[in-house]
């Protein structure tokens, strides 16, 4: 098999024992890797009614055939299991040098079962596993548990992805972070980890599996190089980071501001010029980027000398949707959340949703132990200790924002999320194909398998005939909205970034260049409505129905200013073509039997519709 180990490790923390499990190469060609290849080993140990935190409960660290690669943009994993959060299916997917190393220990992913009785982390090296004692790291922020494990397996050669307490705590939208501050920071995934007494996972090694064409792939990679560099956002996302959206997003009516209810803000202070004139600002570049996205903060403070720089989607959720312009606090709470290990979407939501039920009436001063005021950065910063700390009302927060709607006694609708999963920093009243991918997403609400404003914007697909439309027209947007989130959907089986601006064709070229396999446009496409379904099947499992595939009230009400004043998007329209195209049964949101059988999911096939 070429681009693959062929093999996962699997792990018994109870046990205390490892095994290595070999995969058909058919397996892999039906899933490919990442979140995709995570979902269908998950797939047959999933029950209704299950405990995500429950020792039997799956928690998968995956690859795909690009990782480790020449490629660039490729060093990225999948982390998958139940969502303690939203009971479903979750994943998250984190880059920098922790992919590569993972690859490089000899084995395409990791598959997690069991609770050890005391905490450990996991070391993988060049095909070696070993569960390691981890009590004298239980507590330790996630910067202190990398470098104590880097201080004595040596620096250079190992990777680390970590909890912090957070995850320790298992707060529902823990995250998992991996050299420094990449988050895997969706889906509670880090209190799955926590629930299991693993602190981390530790990889190195060199074991590069042989690609199907080497010339090709050499010849492959320049291409998609010089297709990276040469492309506008590239340009973009150097110079400014993700946070080079926020001015056109504002004008745009795309930035949620004063939890969902404004569109319009003081963006000049809170945009990728304002970081960059306000502090020493540097790149920070996964393995094999050309581009750096990611910031690093120089000289924050005393004890911050350097420090992760926060990006669009924690600047939104920390900065506009709670009304807070104070760049400071904002970065402050970004690295908050790393240190602690949590996701700075559903904390930000969480704290926004606070000052609106305290704007209402319903929080008081007294419920929540202080007064809070919109657009006060220190209040954001003392509830979110509240929610690390699990003190007073932030117990409360970190369970998310609709686990708050629910103890208030408040309308559903209020809150804003989608089957449990926070809504992120791109509003789909500005997208109408935002809001059916945000209504439908695998995981929830999910603005990366969700971000139909790039073609919407320009960005078209042609070889999937995704083309720009009317971004405020709701007719005949489902289609092409549900056929870009397939493509997505495989970014995160490949493992590629989604920043990496190739064609369909030139990834179909690579995927056969590395694997042998040939690969069209169609057949692409085909992998990524397969990898929606068996996550569909996954989630249908546990209890979803069509009722879940909604926007929540307080996103869809017309908003009274900015760019998109007065619009709103016509779900029941989209879903209904949405359905159409998926194959999905209108009554109970599962895939039809015909649409499993044709993807060839047979074996959910017959588990959804028994023969009588």
């Amino acid at each position: 098999m070429y681009g693959y180990h062929g093999r996962f490790l699997k792990v018994d923390l109870g046990a205390r024992k490892t095994e290595d499990l070999s995969l058909s190469e058919d397996f892999f060609k039906r899933y490919i890797g990442g979140a995709t290849l995570a979902a269908g080993l998950i797939y047959d140990h999933v029950e209704k009614g299950m405990d995500p935190l429950a020792p039997e409960t799956p928690l998968v660290f995956s690859t795909g055939p690009f990782t480790g690669t020449s490629i660039p943009m490729v060093s990225r994993y999948a982390v998958c299991g139940i969502s303690p959060l939203t009971g479903y299916w979750g994943e998250a997917t984190s880059g920098g040098v922790f992919p590569f190393r993972l690859k490089g220990s000899g084995y395409d992913g990791i598959f997690i079962t069991g609770r050890a009785d005391n905490p450990v982390y996991l070391y993988i090296d060049n095909g070696s596993p070993k569960i390691e004692d981890a009590s004298h790291l239980w507590g330790k922020d996630i910067y202190e548990t990398q470098k104590l494990i880097k201080d004595r397996l040596g620096e250079s050669s190992v990777s680390v992805a970590c909890i912090g307490s957070a995850g320790e705590k298992q707060i529902r939208y823990a995250g998992i972070m991996n050299d420094e501050g990449r988050a895997a920071g969706r889906c509670g995934l880090g209190a799955l980890m926590g629930s299991k007494n693993l602190k981390a996972v530790v990889a190195a090694g060199k074991m590069r599996p042989d690609p199907a064409d080497r010339d090709k792939v050499s010849e492959l990679s320049k291409e998609a190089l010089a297709t990276i560099k040469g492309n506008f956002t590239s340009v973009a996302f150097r110079e400014y980071g993700t946070l080079f959206y926020m001015d056109m997003g504002m004008t745009l009516g795309d930035v949620p501001a004063k939890y969902y209810t404004k569109s319009v803000f003081s963006v000049e202070k809170v945009s990728g010029q304002a970081l960059r004139q306000a502090y020493a600002v540097e790149n920070y570049a996964c393995r094999g980027c050309p581009i750096g996205c990611g910031r690093v903060v120089k000289n924050f403070g005393p004890d911050l000398q350097s420090i992760d720089g926060p990006e669009y989607e924690t600047v939104s959720a920390f900065g506009p949707l709670c009304m807070n312009h104070d760049l400071n606090s904002i970065i402050m709470a970004n690295h908050l959340c790393n240190l602690h290990g949590l996701d700075t979407i559903s904390a930000g939501v969480s704290i926004a949703y606070a000052m609106y039920l305290y704007e209402q009436g319903v929080l008081t001063k007294e419920k929540a132990g202080l007064e809070l005021r919109w657009g006060d950065g220190q209040v954001v910063l003392k509830l979110l200790e509240m929610i690390i700390n699990q003190e007073g009302i932030g117990e409360l927060l970190s369970k998310g924002t609709l686990a708050m709607a629910r103890e208030f006694g408040r309308d559903e609708g209020e809150a804003a999320q989608v089957k449990g999963l926070e809504v992120p920093m791109h509003d789909g009243r500005a997208f109408h194909g935002v809001a059916i991918s945000y209504a439908t997403g695998p995981r929830g609400a999910c603005h990366l398998k969700g971000d139909y404003y790039s073609v919407d914007l320009g960005g078209f697909v042609a070889e999937l005939n995704i083309l720009p439309g009317d971004r405020l027209d709701s007719a005949g947007k489902a289609e092409p909205a549900a056929k870009y989130q397939s493509l997505k959907d495989l970014f995160d089986a490949l493992t590629l970034c989604k920043f990496a601006s190739l064609t369909v064709t030139q990834i179909c070229q690579i995927l056969t260049a590395l694997t042998g396999w040939e690969y069209s446009p169609e057949d692409l496409l085909a992998a990524g409505d397969r990898s929606i379904n068996i996550k569909r099947a996954i989630s249908n499992k546990l209890g979803l129905a069509r009722d879940g595939d909604r926007l929540p009230k307080i996103c869809l009400e017309a908003l009274s200013d900015g760019n998109v004043a007065g619009q709103t998007p016509n779900m029941d329209l989209m879903l209904k073509e949405y359905y159409g195209y998926r194959g999905w049964d209108w009554e109970t949101g599962k895939p039809s039997r015909d649409k499993l059988i044709e993807l060839g999911l047979d074996q959910v096939a017959r588990d959804m519709y028994p023969e009588k």
